[in-house]
């Protein structure tokens, strides 16, 4: 738990952080409305510039198109006037042409500049109300760090224990959501994959090779019962239904089975004493440190061979999980903070909620006995 002094300096440097921020913004605000009234002013010139063009097209189209109407007349009647006349018409009304496409070319010009403008202005504007948002939202803040300063040190440690458990239960969340999605992936994922193309496979054998096709639809129904194998195992892992019907025992029975058969390990489990229901959220969490610890055999201890034992007596149980892997080094494991290997860490945490305590002993090279004593 930090210090009041030490609190109190963080949250003097937060509030005179904030406080420089406040004015930073405040400068680049201001700076924005220089720019706001520089670009506003630019615009409103333009837009008298735009009017007063589009004026003068105006009244120089009229003239282009009189020109127009008067070289037509001369040259259906070119009897009536002379060779320099049709010279003159021509030449008025090509040079009235040219001066309206250039007058019609920088009013297109000057159109782009008008709407360049209003997009920066608009652009600008939203800037200054942002900018004025977030001064104002920066001094509610300050007002509050600046009011609510007492018993700051104790709410600091209730949200750290609050964040410390919420980021526990955040992790050990992702972490079955990987497991339980890496065995999917690798399981009925794979097996639904290749149900289908077993499937478009029977669809075209159909029009080949008829008399093929019920050899190939049983292997597609082994298939499919493999697949629900898996699911069912999977469901069995996040949520074992015996654990609810039956209890404990049973469940720990069924999975140490069902474990000594996927994996190829000699794994066996031992009960005494008398059997009894317990709170189902002892129950689970038991369970599941004994699945963890199990799970940590498969995956780094190489064993051939492991050992769960349970005691139930009348007032505790006492849980024993011995294996003939290569073994580690306790110490070194739990003291390196960025290695939560062998899932240690969800066990402890576990055993504690739980009011128990839990003992490891391995050493490289001479397997691994993890015991736990958990009060009921």
């Amino acid at each position: 738990m930090f210090e009041a002094s030490t609190l109190d300096k963080i949250i003097n440097e937060t509030i005179a952080h904030i406080g420089k921020s406040q004015e930073q913004i405040y400068d680049f605000a201001e700076t924005a409305r220089v720019e706001y009234r520089h670009v506003k002013n630019e615009l409103q010139e333009v837009q008298k510039q735009v009017s007063r063009l589009i004026e003068r097209v105006d009244n120089l189209a009229a003239r282009e198109k009189k020109a127009r109407y008067h070289l037509m007349e001369v040259s259906r009647n070119f009897n009536r006037y002379t060779e320099e006349d049709i010279k003159r018409a021509y030449e008025q009304a090509q040079k009235l042409q040219l001066e309206l496409n250039t007058l019609r070319g920088q009013e297109e010009l000057l159109r782009y500049k008008r709407d360049n403008l209003e997009r920066n202005l608009r652009r600008i504007q939203n800037m200054l109300e942002k900018a004025e948002s977030m001064m104002s939202h920066l001094g509610v803040v300050l007002n509050y760090l600046s009011k609510h300063m007492e018993n700051i040190s104790t709410k600091i440690e209730e949200i750290h224990q609050i964040h410390q458990l919420g980021i526990s239960i955040i992790k050990a969340q992702e972490e079955e959501r990987k497991r339980v999605a890496r065995e999917i992936h690798d399981g009925p994922a794979q097996l639904l994959a290749n149900i289908v193309m077993r499937a478009e496979y029977i669809l075209k054998l159909m029009e080949v090779e008829p008399h093929s096709v019920k050899k190939e639809l049983v292997g597609l129904q082994e298939l499919v019962r493999q697949s629900l194998q898996d699911v069912r195992k999977i469901i069995f892992d996040l949520r074992p239904m015996v654990l609810d019907d039956l209890g404990l025992v049973p469940a720990l029975n069924r999975y140490v089975e069902d474990y000594r058969k996927q994996y190829q390990i000699n794994a066996e489990f031992v009960f005494f004493g008398t059997q009894k229901r317990l709170p189902p959220a002892t129950e689970v969490a038991l369970f599941r440190v004994i699945q963890e610890a199990l799970n940590n055999v498969r995956r780094h201890a190489r064993a051939k061979q492991v050992l769960v034992k349970m005691e139930q007596l009348h007032n505790k149980i006492n849980v024993l999980i011995k294996d003939d892997g290569k073994g580690f080094d306790p110490k070194t494991i739990e003291e390196n903070k960025d290695r939560e290997c062998y899932g240690l860490i969800n066990m402890r945490e576990r055993i504690q909620i739980l009011r128990g305590e839990l003992k490891i002993n391995s050493a490289p090279g001479k397997g691994t006995v993890i015991s736990f004593t958990v009060p009921v």
